[in-house]
């Protein structure tokens, strides 16, 4: 009963969120199973023999990681796509589709006789299912969650054993040719699958991509490798007959034209480069926006099933992340890129999905957020992995940023680390009076909803209210809300977005426009005079983010690939503030004899011969040797405690010490390593080594091949004619006090 003395807990202004449960987990029935989440594997088959077996084997720990009454499905594609019947566990039984022609949804549930599409029939009365004769009695409905989707419990033997049999891919290839890849049509058939089964609860797409898609939009196949096919279908419908494996009653109906409307991101031939952001940038690309159409609309028809597409890509090419990118990122799903299957960044990473306990990353499924505020503020979108649910209101801004013309997202999946950047109007044009004049305070409410692992829906409601600021009459209030470490990653994901979608964007200009109106507006000076020239505490460190991102890999993409800058801001758009802000600016702790590990400043001028640096960039972790540090190292000092160190450290005990002081920076390396997700790369590395440049290219530099007579000694040089902090700053004094 509500009184005075028990009130509920959202009538105190402490209480900003409250989480309700509303809805119980047997929401979701399918038959006789109780469906909580989905996880369909999409493997990839065209792979050298032992990167196949890292995928495969990587595949069966995460089937043994998953809950007992996870669903499962397992679809491989090379040449072609195969879709795996687990549910007929007394033989290997496959659907094979062409992976040379894009296959509608209606289309898939037919050729695996799911639904009504499906049936059809058969001598004796009986309805047959996919080709063979289904026995009278057996409920049509759902039959795919029986046959092609099962609980790990009940297919994990029949799935090990059918990877424990799978070959890659054998379709042969020519020389100076890429593999036959049919990366699209795969997860087509995946979320076709998916659709059919069990739309509207919380499954995932798994997808273990190796290579480039070469099966695509434009593709110009020759009656010659027609006939092939043909001939091929028939041959392995023949030899694998007793298998009951049907292959050539699902590649479909050759047509007579030599041309394909399928979908690819490059050529067959390896004498073809992959596309560069030069391609990109000059519309050189001819298979970048067919590709990103197709999975665009595949995007779409993902969200309106509620299921996600996670991407684990390993190879040392580009495997089409850029073009993927549109998928992954409205339907909520993660990405890791890595250079192999075997690969740390790739195992570590994979098996953090599937993990439970402190290690999970609390993967939740359909998600919504909506948001209502204040009528003095308009909704202009959202950055994140979100879509928009085009539900309109007053609220709606007519300027748009991301996802908006809505007040309302959908998030397919979400997990401990997501995060969004909204963006709000203040600016009312239609009042003659400032905003909040009639009514000091402001309110932005937030409303989430979302299925827990549990299988539980829960209704996260997040209220906050603020007083409106005059910055006319006084900034002192407004000036100690400015959070710095906020707003570098808000800057950041919007001038990624704008790259991404503005032709022609000058996004060092553009970052240098804004610090400079901000220094202008908010920093203390006499008027044309920059030594006079100071900023508040609260943006003290605001400049400094802003010249680390104009040198990251978020603006300066010409340094890596479409896929790498992809992946990176695929990442910077989903984690939260504490990482997104390590991807701008990394951390540096510096080791040393006389003193505990501490923080140091990422400038060149940090590195000494007998320090070890630590430094984190969110992506990769590096652990640096000084040049003293390295060669004590390399003589094994550290293990030879008879040794003697040199009289300069006067440490009792010195050789332990030393070995002491070389472990710390390898654990708590280790430490980062294990919280994060992605797992980043560790780079150890020496001074003036090849790989000390992972290092390098993070530091300010303070000191270059133009006054390398200034460095001190031990220290180290950047070659390059980039400008320092210091230069910078200098620049940014003089312009913001101009009159």
């Amino acid at each position: 009963m509500i009184s005075e003395t028990n009130l509920p807990a959202e009538l105190y202004s402490q209480y900003t969120t409250i989480e309700y449960t509303i809805g119980d987990k047997n929401q979701n029935p399918v038959g006789e199973f109780d469906v909580k989440s989905a996880f369909v594997f999409v493997l990839d088959t065209c792979m050298i023999e032992e990167e196949f077996e890292y995928a495969k084997s990587e595949v069966k720990r995460a089937i043994g990681l998953l809950p007992e009454n996870a669903m499962v499905g397992f679809v491989s594609f090379g040449t072609q796509v195969q879709v795996h019947e687990l549910g007929f566990s007394d033989m290997s039984k496959v659907y094979v589709f062409r992976g040379t022609k894009e296959i509608s949804k209606d289309q898939i549930m037919e050729q695996l006789g799911i639904g009504g599409a499906g049936r059809r029939n058969v001598p004796g009365g009986a309805v047959g299912v996919g080709g063979y004769q289904q026995q009278r009695g057996m409920p049509m409905q759902n039959s795919g969650v029986t046959r092609f989707l099962l609980p790990a419990s009940d297919c994990e033997f029949t799935l090990n054993s059918l990877l424990d049999e799978l070959q890659p891919d054998q379709w042969p290839v020519a020389p100076g040719s890429r593999a036959s890849r049919c990366t699209g049509v795969a997860l087509s058939v995946a979320a076709g699958l998916l659709g059919a089964c069990l739309p509207g609860t919380g499954a995932r797409i798994v997808a273990l991509v190796g290579g480039p898609c070469t099966e695509g939009p434009g593709t110009k196949t020759s009656g010659a490798r027609l006939e092939q096919e043909k001939h091929i279908g028939k041959m392995l419908f023949f030899k694998m007959k007793n298998l009951l494996v049907f292959v050539s009653s699902f590649l479909g109906d050759y047509e007579d034209s030599d041309h394909f409307e399928v979908l690819q991101i490059i050529s067959k031939d390896m004498s073809d480069p992959v596309r560069s952001h030069k391609d990109l940038d000059k519309d050189a690309a001819p298979y970048f926006k067919k590709a990103v159409k197709f999975y665009d609309s595949l995007a779409k028809q993902l969200v309106s099933q509620g299921h996600v597409l996670d991407l684990f890509a390993s190879a040392l090419d580009q495997v089409g992340v850029a073009e993927m990118k549109v998928a992954v990122e409205r339907t909520g799903g993660l990405v890791v890129l890595s250079e192999s299957f075997g690969h740390s960044v790739f195992k570590d990473s994979f098996k953090r999905v599937f993990e439970n306990g402190e290690q999970s990353l609390g993967l939740c499924f359909n998600g919504t957020l909506e948001i209502n505020c204040s009528k003095d503020i308009k909704i202009q979108g959202i950055i994140g992995h979100c879509t928009s649910l085009e539900k309109k209101g007053p609220s709606v801004a007519d300027t748009v940023i991301g996802e908006g013309n809505t007040t309302a997202w959908k998030m397919c999946g979400l997990d401990k680390s997501t995060c969004f950047t909204v963006f709000f109007d203040i600016s009312s044009s239609e009042k003659s009076n400032a905003p909040g004049s009639a009514n000091p305070q402001l309110y932005l409410q937030f409303l989430t909803s979302y299925q827990n692992p549990e299988g539980l829906t829960l209704l996260r409601v997040t209220t906050v209210t603020r007083r409106w600021v005059d910055s006319s009459v006084s900034s002192e209030e407004l000036v100690q809300g400015f959070d710095q470490e906020t707003a570098a990653v808000v800057m950041a994901r919007l001038t990624s977005l704008k790259m991404e979608s503005e032709e022609g964007f000058d996004a060092t200009r553009w970052l240098d426009r804004n610090l400079i109106r901000l220094c202008s507006k908010f920093g203390e000076y006499r008027k044309d005079d920059p030594s006079s020239f100071t900023l508040n505490s609260f943006f003290s460190f605001f400049p400094q983010f802003i010249f680390n991102l104009r040198r990251s890999q978020f603006v300066q993409v010409f340094n890596n690939s479409p896929d790498e800058t992809a992946y990176f801001r695929m990442l910077l758009n989903r984690e939260n503030i504490t990482n997104a802000a390590v991807m701008i600016q990394p951390s540096l702790i510096s080791y040393s004899f006389n003193s505990l590990p501490q923080p140091v400043l990422l400038d060149v001028a940090s590195i000494g011969a007998d320090r070890i640096l630590l430094l984190d960039s969110y992506f990769s972790v590096v652990i640096f040797h000084g040049m003293t540090i390295a060669q004590w190292r390399n003589l094994g000092y550290q293990n030879q405690p008879e040794h003697q160190c040199p009289k300069a450290i006067s440490v009792e005990g010195a050789m332990q010490h030393l070995h002491s002081y070389c472990k710390a920076p390898k654990e708590d390396a280790q430490t980062i390593i294990h919280e994060r997700f992605p797992v980043p790369r560790l780079v150890v590395c020496d001074q003036h080594g090849s790989q000390a440049r992972f290092l390098l290219a993070k530091l300010n530099p303070s000191a270059t091949y133009n006054n390398a007579n200034e460095m001190a000694a031990g220290s180290d040089i950047i070659f390059t004619d980039d400008v320092s902090l210091q230069v910078f700053f200098e620049h940014l004094q003089r312009l913001a006090v101009q009159s």
